[in-house]
């Protein structure tokens, strides 16, 4: 040993057994926006053996107020998240085993990563992939943790498949569901606190210290003052798609291609090809440029301006259309550009 986690080890609960288990562990982490970009960053300095990053989305000047590893540089370049924060994360850490997926969380791939990792990490900011993460973790049978903010305030949750309630059963329930980022705003020091528990309930189950984990839902208010723990042990559903007593995880159904969604945050509809009539990103520069000569080309995406929108078209052929407010209009744009 270097003496790089002598700190870590000398926390007893931990010590270098522990150690040896987090060098071994492999950690999805599901979004690299706020809380991503923190848990990323704290568990690749822990010494987690593999991180696997997933995002779909670049990084814009907007982001730097609370996404800590990107810096103004990134920004300007528009560099994909998971591009920026593989790049500094190896910076803190060079012996680190980082994987990533620019694209967007679906089924086939959740269900990939649940089969092969120890544990999900929940950075998203959308109820529907949460419920994807929530029917994946539970059908192979590991545990995620769930991790919300918005304001001065967070809310975090380490589900664990078998014991008590799932996500699907808490949804109703649990605190901060109306509001976003994108209307309420969201101060840094609430993203670090929600992401620090995160990390800390992470660390518990990959050492093994599972009896220290929480078993009730906690919630704070930074700004106010105050903090709550919600006991959620009888709340589960028999009945439940996901952990009743016939699953039948719904979301991991395959979605239809040229499926639209609104991207939470991001005043944007994203449209997901069909794979057998994506878009490249040649034709996609040469439709850009017809409409719109500042067309911009990275190794990642076509950037361009029409009919008073943004569009960023991926290599993948996922189109964002900045400025649609409906996943109906989003459609109706994609069809307008390509047919």
């Amino acid at each position: 040993m270097d003496g790089r986690y002598s700190r870590q080890t000398l926390f007893g609960p931990i010590g270098e057994g522990g150690q040896a288990r987090l060098a071994a562990a492999k950690v999805a982490v599901i979004g690299c926006g706020a809380l991503g970009t923190a848990i990323a960053e704290t568990l690749v300095r822990a010494g987690i053996g593999e991180i696997i990053v997933v995002d779909r989305d670049y990084v814009e000047l907007s982001n730097l107020q609370r996404q800590t590893l990107f810096t103004e540089a990134d920004a300007a370049d528009m560099l994909p998240k998971v591009v920026a924060a593989e790049k500094h994360l190896r910076e803190i850490r060079s012996d680190a085993a980082i994987r990533t997926h620019l694209g967007n969380a679906d089924g086939p791939l959740m269900e990939s990563l649940a089969s092969e990792s120890d544990l999900i990490m929940d950075a998203t900011d959308n109820f529907e992939t949460r419920l994807l993460i929530n029917d994946a973790a539970n059908k192979h049978g590991i545990p995620w943790i769930h991790g919300a903010c918005v304001r001065g305030s967070g809310t975090v949750y380490p589900f664990i498949p078998g014991r008590g309630a799932c996500y699907r059963c808490l949804l109703p329930m649990l605190p901060a569901t109306g509001a976003t980022c994108d209307t309420a705003g969201i101060i840094p020091p609430a993203v670090s606190v929600t992401a620090a528990i995160q990390c800390a309930e992470a660390m518990k189950w990959l050492t093994g210290n599972v009896a220290a984990m929480r078993t009730k839902v906690h919630h704070f208010d930074l700004w106010e003052g105050t903090h709550l723990d919600i006991g959620v042990s009888r709340i589960r559903d028999p009945e439940c798609a996901t952990c009743g007593d016939s699953p039948s995880y719904p979301e991991l159904r395959p979605r239809r291609a040229g499926d639209a969604a609104v991207l939470c945050g991001r005043d944007a509809v994203q449209i997901l090809p069909d794979p057998a009539r994506a878009v490249t990103l040649d034709a996609g520069e040469q439709i850009g440029r017809r409409i719109d000569p500042n067309a911009r080309r990275t190794p990642y995406f076509i950037e361009f301006r029409a009919f008073g929108h943004r569009f960023v078209l991926f290599g993948d052929g996922r189109l964002l259309i900045h400025g649609a407010r409906t996943a109906e209009e989003g459609k109706t744009l994609y069809h307008r550009l390509f047919g």
